[in-house]
Formats: structure tokens, sequence, C-alpha cells
């Protein structure tokens, strides 16, 4: 009875416990809990929708103001593919400056393609231009001035920033739907490796190892999202028949003289015409595309690493700044 009863303490102890754990992984696991995370600003409203869809809802962090705030308008990354507005960059710096923030959701190109949308891309830059006009109704509601808009934003939601910049205003002032009679144009905008070209052919001269693009306008699995980045050379070989989806949407086809002022952040140091670590985010983007807005008359700032000085070190050092100018 005495060994059945130590069996059975035995066994409860085990049962308790779990499996036994290797001596080496024992000793290296910590002897207290990890630090809980802090905890983020909470939005003022959150999920506030401005379309239908479930993917079309934004947050809205309101900074305390008597007067009408400026507003950083933030498109979340991700290819278009995935991605989410929580917890937007430098957060708190804004709202300290007195700047409120807008964080956007979208819908993605591959639910696009599932509603056979084409070109896919239409759904998230036109998300982009309806959140934005959704939000500058709102303006007198959540004490905005609707004038001193930046958009902001990486990756896929820098290209979608710069395209707002840069496009002709969207604005429907004969449309029976008040928010489409609201201006697309922005203040200015920054922006952290900003995809500045769609055009596979302007791409594979920038940076001879691109592979990004292509799912924008259709050359991707929807249901397998690696394909994203495997049919550049279908993209590419196929470039004539998707051209005018490529002249509507790619923002480097939009850069006028009348265009704000812009900032654009990158990695890596300038190698065009070689093949690049990252190619979808190189600085190649913002080089070949600096040149354009030069040619044109518009401000385009470039930082990147041991590049020319510019006028701020940081995305939201220039935002704020740009924003709080006369």
């Amino acid at each position: 009875m005495l060994i059945l009863s130590h069996l059975c303490r035995g066994l409860a102890l085990c049962l308790a416990v779990g499996p036994a754990t290797p001596l080496a992984l024992r000793a290296q696991s910590p002897s207290k809990a990890p630090p809980l995370a802090i905890p983020s600003i909470a939005p003022t409203l959150a999920n506030v929708a401005y379309g239908s869809h479930e993917r079309q809802v934004l947050d809205f962090y309101r900074a305390q103001s008597s007067k009408p705030t400026a507003l950083l308008f933030y498109i979340h990354g991700g290819g278009w593919v995935r991605g989410d507005k929580a917890n937007p960059p430098a957060l708190e710096s804004y709202l300290k400056a007195g700047i409120s923030v807008v964080s956007i959701n979208y819908r993605y190109t591959w639910q696009a393609q599932l509603a056979a949308v084409q070109p896919p891309v239409k759904w998230p830059l036109e998300d982009a231009a309806r959140a934005l006009q959704w939000v500058r109704s709102k303006a007198s509601e959540w004490n905005l001035d609707p004038v001193r808009i930046a958009a902001s934003g990486g990756s896929a939601g820098a290209c979608s920033s710069l395209y707002l910049a840069l496009r002709d205003d969207m604005a429907q002032p004969q449309s029976s739907d008040p928010v489409a009679r609201e201006s697309t144009r922005l203040w200015c905008a920054a922006v952290d490796g900003a995809q500045t070209s769609l055009d596979p052919a302007q791409l594979k001269a920038w940076t001879p190892n691109s592979r990004y693009g292509g799912h924008a306008f259709g050359f991707m699995d929807p249901q397998d999202l690696k394909t994203r980045d495997q049919r550049f050379a279908q993209f590419l070989q196929e470039r004539e028949r998707v051209l005018p989806w490529i002249r509507a949407y790619s923002p480097i086809e939009w850069v006028s003289a009348d265009d704000p002022p812009l900032f654009l952040r990158y990695p890596d140091q300038p190698a065009m015409g070689k093949e690049q670590k990252d190619p979808t985010h190189t600085v190649n983007y913002g080089v070949g595309f600096a040149e354009v807005c030069s040619a044109k008359g518009v401000r385009c700032e470039l930082l990147y690493p041991q590049g020319p000085k510019v006028s701020a070190a940081s995305i939201a050092e220039f935002l704020i700044k740009e924003l709080q100018r006369p």
C-alpha cells in the first residue's frame, strides 16, 4: 500500500506539471514572467465605418485643442495583402504636438481578385481616397482643420499615401453623395520604404532584381499570398496589356507642379541599376522618383543612411514641422 501511495502521488505530480522538460531547456527558462507590454494609446473612436465592408473602418485619435487641429492620415503597410491599422508609429509625438491622427484599414487586393475587381489595386487605393473624404466630412464634428491633412504610411501604405498626394483631386462636386464632394488633396506626405512606381520595366531599370507590384494588377493567386512576388516575370511580359492601369495607379505617373511637399525615408543607400538586398523597399525607388519630382518642380526630400542633409531627421519631425508651418 505504501508503494501504491507513492506511485499515486508521483502520478498526480506529473499530471500537474505536465511532461518532463529537458534539463538544458529548464536551465535556460526565465525565473520570472516577462514584463508586461506597455499598453498602446486607445483611440478616441475605434473601428468607425467609412464604408460597408468589414475592412472599411478607421480609428480616430483626437488631439486636445481649443481650435481645429491638423491631421495625420495613416495607411498601414503589408503589401496590400495583410496588415492592420493598430498602433500607428509616433502616435504620442503627434498628439503632443496638437495633431490628431486617423489610422485606416482597407480592402486587400486578394479580396478584390476574389470579387473579380480589375485591377485589384483599385480597392485599397480607392478605399484610401474614400476614407480621406469621409474624414474631411467630419472636420467640424471632430475639430479638424480640413486643409492641414498629411498622409503617411509604410511600404504599400507609403505607395497609397503618395498616390493620394500626387493624384489629381478626386472630389466630385456635382455628386449627390456629400462625402464624394470632399477633396482628396493633401498638405504634405512623408512615407517609409515607398514603392513610387508600379511599372515593371521602370523597376527593372532601377533595380534588376525587382519583384514587387504584379499583384496590384492580378498577377497573384488570391488564395496563396506567397505568390505575391513570384510572378514578376509574367507581369513584365504582359506589361503592355496592363499599361493603362499602371498609368492610372502608379504614383510617379501623377507628379505635377502643384503637388505638396514630400519626404521619403529608406533603409539603404542608392545603387541605381544594381541588384539590392531588399528590392521591394530600396532607396532606388526614391532616387528615380526624386528626379521626376525635381524636373516638375516638386519638393521631394530623401532620407537614407549617409545621404545628403535634409530638413528633418525623421518622418514624424518632418510632418510636425510641415503641419505647424504658417
